[in-house]
């Protein structure tokens, strides 16, 4: 353990160090977010964040690599794969910081990227549904690169509010850690020294290291460097371990053995999802283009609620702790116990979502 706690320290403090020199060259390369209609900050934002998330996991990667048990993973090529898609997403995204892309060019980046990463092995091996389902190669190939397309958009959907994509990726990073620790425990040899588990560790400190920067008021923005770049990263972790291990492994029981491996990826990333299914349909619905951009995500819903900026982002949090980390109770717990404090949390989450406002005016909070 005291490894991954060296790994997110690392991540961290590089991620936090850097970030200040990233705001400067963002100004330099007039990197700023213009004010939208949509847009809930009223002056111009410099973004580019990203650069410094990716320099905190390459810091990440390098230590990772001289330690004892960390660097036996740099024996095949997963991590150095995660380190090169993760740069052409970075890439990608800081031009489109810098200067406008189209959506089709970004799609094109995020296709290599995926693909990149699944011929240096980072690919779903299997299916865990209903057992363990073994599919053609190709089939497996395609459904990864959907799901690190998917994780990438959902990521930068919910990228809205000061703080929230970086908060909500590093409460999911949390929640996936201790998923990842957990199950390896469980494989014959016993070995919780994995990449999903390195990855997730990593992404967490990146995301410590940044948010100082970006809550509310941010100096700084992410920008599409930074979202494409969580959502990669946080993609690469759920493959490298949803494909890779046996229902049998995450729980003798059977139900929870056949749900565990399929539910704890979705609901670590079921914020960002949700989202970006309602705008999707939203916006299909209304005859725009699923990638139209509007003013009705989950975040502005909350604005109109009532709740200010940073409340907001807090109670965002508190759900997606909640779903993530409640999931992740499953697999440490057995019974209904684990069951019965998610659903008392949900129940306090809806209360204080729904009626905080009125018992407490957010004051520019």
């Amino acid at each position: 353990m005291h490894e991954y706690v060296l790994i997110l320290i690392v991540a961290a403090g590089v991620t936090y160090i850097v970030t200040p020199f990233v705001r400067s060259l963002a100004v330099a390369t007039g990197a700023f977010t213009p004010v939208r209609e949509r847009d809930v900050h009223k002056t111009p934002i410099p973004r580019l964040g990203g650069v410094g998330i990716y320099l905190g996991f390459v810091s990440a990667a390098l230590v990772a690599r001289s330690l004892p048990y960390l660097g036996t993973l740099f024996s095949d090529r997963q991590i150095l794969g995660i380190v090169a898609a993760g740069g052409i997403v970075c890439l990608l995204g800081a031009f489109d910081d810098i200067r406008e892309l189209d959506w089709l060019t970004k799609l094109a980046g995020q296709i290599l990227a995926a693909g990149l990463m699944a011929y240096a092995g980072v690919q779903l091996l299997s299916l865990p549904v209903f057992g363990v389902t073994i599919l053609p190669t190709p089939v497996l190939v395609a459904v990864t690169v959907l799901v690190v397309i998917v994780s990438t958009n959902a990521v930068n959907f919910i990228d809205g509010l000061d703080g929230l994509a970086a908060g909500v990726v590093g409460i999911a990073a949390l929640a996936f850690f201790m998923y990842s620790y957990i199950v390896s425990r469980s494989f014959e040899p016993a070995n919780v020294f994995s990449t999903a588990t390195f990855v997730s560790a990593a992404l967490v400190g990146c995301c410590a290291g940044f948010l100082p920067h970006n809550f509310h008021p941010a100096r700084l923005f992410m920008g599409d460097s930074g979202a494409l770049t969580l959502g990669l990263l946080l993609s690469a972790a759920t493959i490298t371990l949803t494909g890779n291990v046996d229902p049998g492994d995450v729980s003798a029981n059977q139900v929870t053995a056949a749900f565990l491996p399929v539910l704890v990826p979705l609901a670590v990333l079921l914020l960002p999802l949700l989202d970006m299914v309602l705008a999707v349909v939203r916006r299909t619905r209304a005859g725009q283009r699923p990638w139209q951009p509007d003013a009705m995500h989950l975040h502005h819903r909350m604005l109109r609620i009532g709740h200010g900026h940073r409340r907001a982002v807090l109670i965002l949090y508190m759900w997606a702790a909640i779903v993530a980390l409640g999931s992740v109770s499953l697999v440490i717990w057995d019974g209904w116990t684990p069951v019965l404090v998610v659903i008392g949390a949900a129940i306090v989450g809806v209360v204080l979502t729904l009626w905080l406002p009125k018992w407490s005016p957010a004051k520019g909070l």
